[in-house]
């Protein structure tokens, strides 16, 4: 045994690859409060803007996606503050659909009361449950909470420390410096984002777009890592998705172990959820323990403004780091490659720097893909001689044909 320790290296970080035994669950948590009268969302008023974006994400839930609905403000309609900051309900549980039904309770509500998001934050949580995968909340209000305690941000904090595995994504109504604040702040203490709504559009296509993603991500939630600065101390990772944070134009070190006849595929995502500038990236690089490196990756854009991605592919086969295995020769121990995700990235003035950006690692080790019987074009002066030949010889047929046709029309 420990001879065969010394021959492969340390055991890596497994990730969770248990399927789960769950479907994917996102609640939807509506301010009703007496400022969503406002008419200032394409010349209507807030709660019909939102009311109309409920009713299509509704028609195109995923049918494997649990939903619930949840409001704030929406029934108390006195002036007693302590009474009013109790007020929230569920007023859809948390399950398979019925769009009727679902999209009826939402006609019913008419801005009234308070603003307890604290409260609501903590009661969606209930509503959520507990379990193995990921849950998702997304908040859409237009105004900062009137009934702290419980702070919103608190809340957020206070449900990330309890290892929930739950998301908050916020979407603010309000062009307001103090609720963008707020909201960020509830998004960046859970790992979710923050998105300003200026109009129907752009609320119906978040709340679309991050209920599509609670469909995409319910897998059993990623396992947390943290990278270091150098590939020396790095941790250790098996085939799995990992999550990590990194801060603004920061490296992060991650180690892999390669076998001879495998090749290494790595994916990252970076999450944008905070203001950025514009101009920035993410970079994805393989090398070795010595800092050489191997192969840079590419930009894998999907068309989306809140992740930023890069993969690479890595064959030991192209290199000459691995040696072919052989069935005379004792074990070959595996290539340790070093992952280097790097970002580009800027705040915005006012932006917190702390916590770091959400990283997703995506890891996977499969047997190298044979290489395809061709012509080695690879060669400069090989396909440099091809061009050389095609071209004379075409040359020459032109020109025969040339001389014939001039012979014959003279002729005639």
């Amino acid at each position: 045994m420990l001879a065969a320790t010394a021959l492969t290296g340390p055991v890596p970080a497994l990730a969770d690859n248990e399927e789960p035994a769950e479907p994917p669950k996102v609640e939807l948590v509506l301010d009703v409060s007496g400022s969503m009268r406002a008419n200032d969302i394409d010349g209507r008023s807030r709660i019909s803007v939102a009311q109309q974006a409920f009713n299509e994400v509704v028609d195109a839930l995923p049918e494997e996606t649990q939903l619930g609905i949840r409001v704030l403000g929406a029934t108390y309609r006195g002036k007693d503050k302590k009474q009013g900051c109790l007020d929230t309900q569920q007023i859809v549980p948390v399950g398979p659909v019925d769009r009727t039904a679902a999209k009826a309770a939402v006609a019913t509500l008419r801005p009234t009361g308070f603003t307890p998001v604290g409260l609501a934050l903590r009661s969606a949580a209930r509503d959520l449950g507990t379990g193995t995968t990921a849950r998702r909340i997304v908040l859409i209000t237009d105004g900062e909470d009137t009934c702290a305690p419980p702070d919103p941000c608190e809340v957020a904090r206070e449900l990330a420390a309890q290892g929930t595995k739950l998301v908050v994504d916020t979407l603010g109504l309000a062009p307001d410096e103090k609720v963008r604040k707020q909201l960020l702040c509830i998004a960046t203490a859970t790992g979710g984002t923050y998105t300003a709504a200026q109009s129907a559009d752009e609320l119906t296509g978040r709340i679309k777009q991050l209920v599509e993603r609670a469909k995409d991500t319910y897998t059993a939630a990623p396992t947390v890592v943290t990278g270091r600065a150098g590939c020396a101390d790095a941790p250790l990772l098996a085939p799995g998705v990992y999550a990590d944070r990194e801060a603004f134009s920061e490296h992060r070190w991650y180690r892999v172990p390669v076998r001879p006849g495998q090749e290494l595929r790595a994916s990252v995502s970076v999450a944008l959820d905070r203001p950025v500038n514009p101009d920035h990236a993410v970079l994805l690089r393989a090398t070795t323990a010595d800092g050489r490196e191997l192969v840079r990756g590419v930009d894998a854009g999907s068309g989306r403004t809140d992740v930023v991605s890069a993969g690479l592919r890595w064959s030991g086969a192209e290199d000459g780091a691995s040696p072919s295995p052989s069935a005379s020769d004792a074990p070959v121990p595996a290539t340790t490659v070093c992952l280097v995700v790097s970002n580009a990235f800027a705040p915005r003035p006012g932006t917190r720097a702390e916590p770091g950006m959400p990283v997703e690692l995506t890891i996977d080790v499969v047997a190298s893909s044979p290489a395809p019987t061709a012509p080695d074009l690879g060669r400069g002066w090989v396909l440099l001689l091809l061009l050389t030949l095609a071209g004379l010889l075409t040359g020459l047929v032109v020109g025969l044909l040339t001389r014939w046709w001039v012979a014959t029309w003279r002729t005639n």
